[in-house]
């Protein structure tokens, strides 16, 4: 079995006061559980633009294989100069927590992410209880909130009456 690796790294300076505002910003306009989510948002980003870098002197083929893949995810890109400069924050705009937000499916990002891990959004017909889990655009429109089930009870209570 592979070992699995940690997908982020933590920052050199682990107090730097700039970094450590803007990082709190951001947890809170994404309604983030805890800073290594932003971490990881980069560690993302960071691979994304390794990726770009190499196929600068690659054919176009190549290139535009990687941005089409981009594409799909829904990050907004044209060329290598446009992946280059992505930015974590557009990353964390194609979360589901995020979506839901977007899509008025949930009024705040702590609502929605407490829906996600309660099991109650569905996604192309299926659980998904990760609010990281990255929303393709063909998928954007195939998040659904799980209908409320009526009580058994109830309907028995009704039907015998």
């Amino acid at each position: 079995m592979k070992r699995k690796h940690k997908n982020y790294l933590k920052p050199k300076r682990p107090f730097e006061k700039e970094r450590v505002e803007e990082e709190a910003k951001i947890k809170k306009e994404f309604g983030l559980k805890n800073k290594t989510e932003i971490w990881k948002a980069e560690a993302k980003i960071k691979s994304i633009r390794e990726k770009a870098k190499k196929l600068i002197s690659a054919s176009i083929e190549e290139q535009k294989a990687l941005i089409n893949r981009l594409k799909k995810i829904g990050l907004n890109v044209n060329s290598i100069a446009d992946i280059l400069s992505l930015d974590k924050k557009d990353y964390l705009n194609r979360r589901l927590q995020t979506i839901l937000v977007k899509k008025k499916l949930a009024r705040t990002q702590k609502s929605a992410r407490q829906l996600i891990t309660h099991k109650k959004v569905l996604v192309n017909g299926e659980v998904v209880n990760s609010p990281s889990y990255i929303i393709t655009v063909g998928l954007e429109d195939k998040i659904n909130i799980k209908p409320k089930r009526i009580n058994k009870q109830k309907n028995n209570l009704e039907e015998n009456a």
